[in-house]
């Protein structure tokens, strides 16, 4: 009998570690924050938004998971595209999206609802036997982007009977073509003309990008949409991974004020918090500093970040350098400090363009308080601590 009891113990524990949810599980929904957009969207026909948030902070998974399953609810066709993800061809990657979403409303994914799709051409004796047409394909769409991109958000209204949300990630990636503002003014146009059948949603992680593209006096986007800070997770969501710790470790808690205090230093990331946590799970250590501090000394980290230095050019590394210093790149100190470094012979052409060739790869940001910043916190940490031996 106690054989039994320590085996039915055994299992129990087994069967609670089984059904136990890892730090991978754990995610914050916001379904409340997505329904106010969608009103907010209902309140003011043919007005986009325009969320800025940095990069890594749950935008994406905010459209996926929040306001994707809100907008079918409410009777919309929700339509994502990363932009980022297609920089030389964003327009084509709207279209993809909007095709895949026509592909969906006319030739449903089962079997049983191609059939109810397909038109029937024969019909046996006394309904016996069923003769089908060919299944439901495209129209031909007119090959220009452009002239695309309207015809399938026509399109894909018309067939489906609903209102299309279009949710474009990392929009400034328009801006950055060559031909960027003949792009951005088909977008507006096309959403401004089928108001009635569109609504956008667009995000940003550039907020001089973002800014510029719906701000500016003259431009194609000029108070189309309406700019909005979007908002990164709180304490609700170190709550959820503290209890998890320990739920894991039993009689061992984090500390929320030091974990809040890390999550600020990196940005307010969920994921890269979260590796954290993870990592301080593994060894069941409790000291939120010292965890951070080893996760900068990781030697994957460091391989990382030297991957990046050895890809820019040198004046570019002296520039990372400074700015991590605090000094701003473009000051009459700046420029004498790089003069002293052999073989940059700067000038403030080079430093400016050495800017925005950071400023394009995702490195440097610039911050509606102006001035500049290097975009991984964690980054700025290395560089600040190597100082000029990276360069």
């Amino acid at each position: 009998m106690i054989v039994v009891k320590i085996t039915i113990a055994v299992f129990a524990t087994l069967r609670d570690n089984l059904y136990m949810k890892t730090f991978d599980d754990l995610q914050i929904y916001r379904p409340q924050l997505a329904r106010s957009y969608l009103e907010l969207l209902a309140a003011q026909v043919g007005r986009p938004l325009a969320l800025f948030a940095p990069r890594r902070v749950g935008k994406t998974f905010f459209l996926d998971y929040d306001v994707t399953p809100a907008a079918e609810k409410a009777g919309l066709i929700p339509v994502y595209a990363d932009l980022w993800l297609y920089r030389m061809a964003p327009l084509d990657a709207i279209n993809h999206a909007l095709e895949e979403a026509l592909d969906d409303v006319r030739v449903p994914r089962t079997a049983a609802g191609k059939i109810a799709k397909t038109q029937v051409k024969k019909i046996g004796g006394l309904g016996a036997s069923l003769e089908f047409g060919d299944e439901p394909q495209r129209r031909n769409l007119p090959d220009a982007p452009e002239l695309r991109f309207d015809a399938l958000i026509t399109r894909l209204a018309k067939e489906s009977g609903k209102s299309i949300l279009l949710m474009l990630d990392e929009i400034q990636a328009l801006g950055d073509l060559q031909n960027g503002q003949a792009a951005i003014a088909t977008l507006r146009a096309v959403l401004q003309k089928r108001k009635g059948e569109v609504r956008g949603i667009f995000t940003g992680s550039s907020q001089e990008a973002l800014a510029a593209m719906m701000v500016a006096a003259g431009g194609p986007m000029y108070q189309f949409a309406q700019l909005m800070d979007f908002p990164v997770l709180g304490n609700e969501y170190l709550q959820l991974l503290a209890n998890h710790f320990a739920a894991v470790h039993r009689g061992k808690h984090l500390p929320l004020d030091a974990l809040a205090r890390v999550f600020e230093h990196v940005g307010y990331k969920p994921a890269l918090i979260k590796d954290i946590v993870k990592a301080m799970s593994a060894e069941g250590m409790t000291d939120v500093d010292r965890a951070l501090k080893q996760f900068k000394n990781d030697d994957r980290q460091i391989a990382g970040w030297r991957a990046v230095i050895n890809g820019i050019q040198p004046i570019e590394r002296a520039l990372l350098v400074l700015i991590a210093q605090g000094k701003p790149p473009l000051g009459r100190e700046t420029i004498s400090e790089l003069a002293k470094i052999k073989g940059l012979n700067p000038t403030l052409a080079k430093v400016r363009g050495a800017i925005e060739r950071l400023k394009r790869g995702g490195i440097l940001a610039k911050p509606a308080n102006g001035g500049y910043i290097i975009e991984d916190r964690l980054f700025a940490d290395y560089i600040a601590g190597e100082g000029l031996k990276i360069i």
